[in-house]
């Protein structure tokens, strides 16, 4: 059989179609007019207050950490387990990150251990919906009112998820998502910027548009454009955007097969559970699965070596994730060893199994079947 892959980007049809319409239509460049119909999808139809199409999540994260005005000095909280363009993205602006540890059964920060680390430094909380499923954001929002903090959602991986009813991104007072070729819903490269709070709308269009005024100006509201502020160029190409929409069209679609593929894995594998031999993914009661990955904790990373390995010998590609950013050479530069148990438990341990939208019956069967086998066979 071929190598089953762990991704493989999902083409709706439409994708080519649109872009050459972009083209025809002579404005190929950002804020076009794909740009403005998947604004007004995100905001109509997933009910998100404002938006802006980003040329990637990590460009949107950077665009938050000069919203909230970080500076040097500056302290903000996120969890170790994530990218490493979470962290980034603030360390650009001079701050101090301190990070989080994990919960035991889940990736996502421990929200009960936030407080214990907010000091008079502390600006943000910025928090990571790893695999789709939600933080818990009802004491995180509490925790950040009580201090005076801003909440980032860095909801990349969480597309048309929720926390009890509300979208995940809806929540903080910003978030970002990423539409790269490995999310549910992608453009290639791509992400987006969520406003929640009306204060930083104006402004957040500014750094948009390099520090200028200018979609303002092309809006008729100033008889010229000129550098108001900071900022980059964030926008994307509308072409980006052409393709982007293609996919938006076919969101409820593309999330019904991977949530199918989801459940598939999650019963086949729940035995191996309920025997003690791995652990499986855990959504809290508030949160929801929107099927954008799954994994497997192993015992060790020996037996996860061992597992990626039979699969690889056996056509599957399976990998691991993050590891943990506190452990990292950049960050131990400069700052002290951190125990943080949780979060070395799922970089050591977690395993991501193949998950898109084109991965037939007849090949999650046969992954579900090896990596059974590989347990019973120990």
């Amino acid at each position: 059989m071929p190598l089953i892959p762990f991704n493989k980007p999902y083409m709706t049809g439409d994708e080519l179609y649109y872009i050459k319409n972009a083209v025809n239509r002579g404005k190929i460049s950002g804020n076009g007019y794909y740009t403005q119909k998947c604004h007004d999808f995100f905001k109509q139809i997933i009910g998100f207050r404002n938006c802006l199409l980003t040329s990637s999540c990590t460009d949107a994260l950077e665009m938050t950490a000069i919203l909230v005005d970080i500076e040097p000095g500056d302290e903000v909280i996120m969890p170790s387990y994530t990218f490493v363009s979470t962290a980034n993205a603030f360390v650009l602006r001079g701050a101090k990150i301190v990070f989080a540890d994990s919960y035991q059964n889940n990736p996502n920060i421990d929200a009960t251990t936030i407080e214990s680390l907010i000091t008079l430094k502390t600006k943000a909380i910025v928090v990571v919906h790893y695999g789709g499923v939600a933080c818990d954001m009802g004491l995180i929002m509490d925790i950040a009112k009580e201090n005076d903090l801003f909440v980032i959602e860095d909801a990349a991986q969480a597309i048309d998820s929720y926390y009890k009813e509300k979208p995940l991104g809806s929540i903080g007072h910003l978030a970002t998502f990423s539409f790269h070729e490995t999310k549910n819903i992608i453009s290639g490269e791509g992400g987006m910027l969520v406003i929640n709070d009306e204060r930083f709308d104006k402004r957040a269009e500014v750094i948009w548009e390099k520090g200028t005024n200018r979609s303002a100006f092309f809006r008729g509201e100033t008889d010229k454009y000129s550098w108001v502020d900071v900022g980059s160029s964030f926008l994307p190409s509308d072409v980006t955007a052409a393709f982007l929409f293609a996919q938006l069209e076919n969101l409820q679609k593309i999330q019904s097969r991977r949530k199918t593929l989801w459940n598939n894995y999650y019963e086949s594998l729940k035995e191996l559970e309920e025997d003690k031999v791995l652990k499986l993914p855990q959504v809290p009661d508030y949160g929801t699965s929107n099927g954008h990955l799954f994994y497997i904790v192993c015992k060790n990373i020996e037996e996860r070596s061992q597992l990626i390995s039979f699969l690889k010998n056996n056509n599957v590609h399976a990998v691991f994730h993050y590891l943990s950013l506190h452990k990292s050479p950049f960050y131990m530069k400069e700052n002290k060893n951190t125990e943080l148990e949780n979060c070395d438990i799922f970089a050591d341990r977690l395993l991501r199994l193949p998950l898109y939208y084109e991965l037939d019956a007849e090949e999650q069967n046969m992954i579900i079947d090896l990596i059974i086998s590989f347990f019973r066979k120990r």
